[in-house]
């Protein structure tokens, strides 16, 4: 089978560029995207796939995703047997390209579900400018997923907001963690968090919470996207001195971090799924995840870890009461756990999708 792979852009390395580098590697893909890191495969540790540019993208919301969808919609890739698109502006070519499947990591969540949020931190004349671009981008973007011929869900998290907002029902395999890679080394000094510097992703909460615990150590790993709406976001934090921004990392430096931490703390808004948290338990490492959207769906309380409330105290009093010996406990669990969410059940998955 010829399988084309269409990605909104490569710029910064999370959840669903992984996806998306491990597809392209196991089925010999050519993997087509706007804006390219050209090192990007390689600190991931795809270094071997093949990625095909539309060009770079302008800068800056919502003229970035504009034109994200307008390459999209306009490219034409013929001649092969399969074209799968993954991100929220990629699915725009499904309209020249069938037969055809949609990964959805989520819909497009400042369309709908954070819609008010992300409107709220506007000032008056951007918010209207704004809302313009949300009422037609959504409607546009609407018509382009009703052209997708198959929709999969990367949680069922997702699934529930594709049936809201698209009217579509979707099949759920849940996103790969190679976990043979990943080693329990010891409990080590600093907490880690891996995660785009995103506001939904809630880092102030983390920096709110380790600045009362100055006892303890974080280190955040993780980059975003130039030209969203990130950069400013990024500049408002001001990080204790008890954390560190790491930025992103090289592959074998994030398993060692991930083999070292003391735990893994994440406090996203209602995650999509979260591929992090289980990276974190294939090292054997305990979770403290906001009880929140895909979060639910992987870590086992008590068990694997602990869903706490969107405060930071929560976080706070939790990690207070975890010792040496309560963590440890857990490393067994964690890593069975983090088993059932294996690249080999993605990609068999992925395979009976693709070649229906």
């Amino acid at each position: 089978m010829r399988l084309a792979i269409f990605h909104d852009y490569l710029e910064t390395i999370g959840g669903a560029e992984r996806v998306v580098l491990l597809l392209a590697r196991h089925f010999d893909a050519d993997l087509v995207t706007t804006t390219f890191d050209a090192d990007l495969p390689a600190r991931a540790g795809f270094p071997d796939v093949r990625v095909v540019s539309l060009g770079g993208l302008r800068r800056g919301p919502p003229m970035k995703q504009l034109d994200a969808s307008w390459k999209f919609s306009r490219c034409r890739f013929p001649g092969y047997d399969m074209y799968l698109f993954s991100g929220n502006w990629a699915h725009f070519a499904a309209t020249r390209h069938r037969p055809n499947a949609y990964y959805c990591h989520t819909p497009t969540r400042v369309f709908y579900d954070q819609k008010a949020a992300v409107l709220g931190r506007l000032p008056a004349h951007r918010r209207l400018v704004a809302r313009s671009w949300i009422a037609l981008h959504s409607a546009w973007e609407r018509r382009s997923v009703g052209r997708c011929e198959r929709i999969v869900a990367n949680s069922e998290n997702v699934r529930e907001r594709i049936r809201r907002y698209y009217g579509r029902e979707a099949t759920v395999v849940y996103p790969p963690a190679p976990t043979s890679r990943f080693r329990y080394r010891e409990i080590g000094g600093p907490w880690l968090a891996v995660t785009r510097l995103y506001p939904e992703k809630r880092i102030e909460l983390l920096l709110d919470a380790f600045r009362r615990l100055p006892d303890e150590r974080l280190d955040i790993v993780g980059g975003y996207s130039k030209g969203d709406r990130a950069e400013g976001y990024v500049a408002s934090l001001r990080p204790p001195s008890n954390v560190r921004f790491l930025g992103e990392v090289p592959e074998d430096v994030l398993l060692d971090l991930y083999s070292r931490c003391r735990g893994f703390v994440t406090a996203a808004t209602d995650e999509d799924f979260g591929l992090t948290p289980v990276e974190a338990m294939a090292s054997g490492k305990c979770v403290l995840a906001t009880d929140e959207g895909g979060h639910r769906e992987t870590i086992l309380e008590g068990r694997t870890g602990f869903l706490l409330p969107p405060d930071p105290e929560a976080f706070v009093r939790c990690i207070r009461e975890l010792d040496d010996a309560t963590l440890t406990s857990m490393r067994d669990a964690c890593i069975v756990q983090a088993r059932r969410f294996d690249e080999s059940a993605f990609l068999g998955a992925m395979e009976s999708i693709l070649r229906r």
